[in-house]
């Protein structure tokens, strides 16, 4: 199945969480063949392979004569900014019933105010003597964040949103306790006494969709970073192997600094491909070896020349839609691209018969980083940071091109199985 805009919109809207996005690309995996492993159990031989570490998933097609071969890596993150539930989420106050929120990543808070807000992530429960997850999603308009009425302000400009007060959710009225952990194991179909730990945060419900008068752009909640998500693993699916292993992986947790378990910064990558290495019959010096000459497109979004703030972009780097993916630099390294990765990625859009765009941040201004930058330090890898363009990046819903998703994806399908 080629890449394409609807099916970037189902993608999204199956996943809701990093948990969701992981078990979509299984999904699909499953769907062509692959084989899911552990990361306990011995590897052995070659194969279509992926793994699942909590929010992460990473895939790769092994062959028993590629112990010598370099990898070429495509990388995304699952994780997108959101309101994620508290602790202890329950409160009543001045008759509401509340849920306790707070940020998750850099969230755009403003865009998640006045929304019907769903449910979905995990929990982790006792199973006997064990532990056992389940992935629950609710899509049912159970949160909402209000807006302060205009009337209410003292200089009818809005407040400046406190991240403590002002983004909890009502959800109910009342003044009687009420248990939202009770609620949400209850529609999980657990017992909520079994529940000791979750992981639970909120999605705009409106469903994802082509919008524009021709529709030619794609509305839709998570586009950073499930559009890179959706289009990497397509390209990883259309890869073949030949001089070069084709990995695809997707980590969790990018928009909080990566600092976990199987964030960009873990040994996710680099304990898997040295294991890919040794299932091949391979020994730690052909994996060294085999680093040495690999290489990562580290795919995260990039932000297209916005028409109510041009004044904002550097000058002479129009960034637009549906004109193709990005590459993405920056000197001081908040990307990781150099010329010669550079160049890797703008022969694979050449092969590709896609158009590329260059985008460098203004130098006034803050640049946000990727997995890029860490990946390339924790490898050793030489890496490239691209993208596709999109307007309100880290808001409750963003916008793209959606030709865009079909150049971006071919282009890092040409990277995977370059000519």
């Amino acid at each position: 199945m080629a890449a394409d805009a609807q099916g970037l919109c189902e993608f999204i809207d199956a996943s809701p969480s990093p948990f969701h996005a992981c078990r979509t690309a299984a999904q699909r995996l499953l769907d062509a063949g692959f084989t899911e492993v552990s990361e306990g159990d011995a590897w052995h031989g070659a194969g279509d392979f992926f793994a699942v570490r909590s929010g992460s998933l990473i895939a790769w097609r092994a062959r028993e004569d590629g112990r010598a071969l370099p990898f070429r890596i495509v990388g995304a993150h699952t994780d997108s900014p959101n309101l994620r539930v508290k602790q202890h989420p329950d409160r009543a106050v001045a008759g509401w019933q509340i849920v306790a929120l707070q940020p998750y990543g850099g969230a755009w808070l403003n865009s998640w105010l006045d929304r019907d807000l769903g449910i979905s992530g995990r929990l982790s429960m006792r199973a006997g003597n064990a532990l056992d997850d389940v992935l629950v999603r609710i899509d049912d308009p159970v949160l909402r964040v209000p807006q302060l009425a205009i009337h209410l302000s003292e200089d009818r400009k809005g407040v400046e949103l406190n991240p403590q007060r002002h983004v909890n959710a009502v959800w109910g009225v009342g003044t009687g306790p009420r248990s939202f952990l009770d609620f949400v194991a209850e529609h999980a179909g657990v017992p909520a006494d079994a529940v000791l730990g979750f992981d639970l945060m909120t999605h705009d419900i409106n469903p994802s969709r082509l919008a524009g008068i021709d529709r030619d752009l794609v509305s839709a909640p998570r586009l950073d970073n499930q559009a890179t998500c959706y289009a990497g693993l397509e390209a990883f699916l259309a890869a073949r192997p030949g001089e070069h292993v084709p990995v695809l992986v997707l980590f969790d947790h990018e928009e909080v600094g990566s600092q976990s378990d199987h964030g960009a910064q873990s040994d996710l990558l680099l304990t898997v491909l040295e294991r890919i290495t040794l299932a091949a019959g391979g020994a730690r010096e052909d994996f060294l070896r085999r680093c040495s000459t690999s290489i990562v497109a580290s795919g995260d979004m990039a932000h297209a020349t916005h028409p109510n703030y041009p004044e904002r972009h550097e000058p002479g780097h129009l960034i637009e839609v549906n004109a193709g993916p990005v590459l993405k630099v920056q000197p001081n390294l908040r990307y990781a691209t150099d010329g010669r990765t550079a160049a890797a990625f703008a022969l694979a859009c050449e092969q590709a018969g896609v158009p590329l765009q260059r985008y460098e941040h203004r130098a006034d201004l803050p640049c946000g980083s990727t997995i890029g930058p860490m990946t390339a330090a924790r490898t050793g890898i030489p890496t490239v940071d691209v993208g596709a363009a999109q307007l309100a990046m880290h808001s409750a819903r963003e916008v793209m091109g959606a030709a865009d998703v079909a150049a971006y994806s071919a282009a890092l399908a040409a990277f995977l199985s370059p000519a």
